[in-house]
């Protein structure tokens, strides 16, 4: 659910889910503020092991959530890669599958770059991930004409070995893009950050205290939850995964090759 909300549609329900309970923990606490010695102490408590709890979550979420950015950053960094050696290696196989192969490499690096656009589940995805395997196919065809041609030679080996990694590349890539987390555990994420501030409202109410340090609160930690969330919507939210590795890559791909043909 969360993975197909807009930013602002995002935004608008942790707000509505957290503001609303903390209102509710005001109004609660209006209303029993006269009995406040009674009720001070107990909620004073509860708030304060709820803040507590409820921020250790939270931190483990974020940091869950950072370590799959990082993570999908770093694929980002590894297909440039791959696609990067496979593209010199090619330049060192006889003709015509070295002229084949550094133009099919060239729309590869297209897709790839295409695919950092993509929403993750969704039918363009798909699409792209599919036109990427048939272009594999074709360069795996050609890189095995040419070990055919060449089978005692060294540079049809090397590049076949490089097209393989490029290959199993594009599959951890989709496997950290579809590593998100479950929603259950994003709702006990939400909920417990509101359960947590409606009960901080409801005892500075029943305290008879100014509202500000309860709005605070309730900004700072929706804040943390949409961000936390935001960082495993690759695409969808206001942080995404930068394409510039794949950028450079197309940019050295746009001048001649480097080595001659053999």
């Amino acid at each position: 659910m969360f993975f197909r909300l807009t930013t602002w549609e995002l935004w608008a329900l942790v707000l509505l889910v957290i503001g609303g309970l903390s209102a509710l923990g005001v109004l609660v606490g209006r209303l029993i503020r006269h009995r406040s010695d009674v009720y001070r102490e107990p909620i004073g408590v509860l708030q304060g092991a709820l803040l507590g709890v409820v921020g250790l979550i939270l931190a483990f979420g974020l940091s869950l959530a950072v370590g799959r950015y990082q993570d999908r950053r770093s694929d980002v960094v590894d297909d440039a890669n791959t696609i990067g050696t496979a593209y010199l290696r090619a330049e060192t196989i006889h003709e015509p599958q070295r002229t084949k192969s550094l133009a099919l490499l060239r729309r590869y690096n297209d897709l790839a770059i295409v695919l950092t656009r993509e929403i993750p589940g969704s039918a363009s995805i798909r699409r792209t991930a599919a036109r990427e395997s048939a272009l594999q196919r074709r360069l795996w065809r050609l890189a095995g004409e040419s070990l055919n041609g060449d089978p005692r030679g060294s540079a049809p080996r090397l590049y076949v070995d490089s097209l393989n990694s490029m290959i199993d590349q594009q599959t951890v890539r989709l496997a950290g893009l579809n590593n998100r987390v479950p929603d259950a555990v994003l709702w006990l994420e939400l909920l417990g950050a509101a359960v947590a501030v409606s009960v901080l409202a409801l005892y500075v109410s029943v305290l008879g205290r100014g509202l500000a340090p309860v709005i605070a609160a309730a900004l700072l930690v929706s804040a943390v939850v949409v961000v936390t969330f935001d960082l495993d919507r690759p695409t969808r939210g206001l942080i995404k995964i930068p394409a510039a590795p794949l950028l450079a890559e197309k940019a050295t791909m746009s001048v001649p090759p480097a080595a001659p043909a053999p």
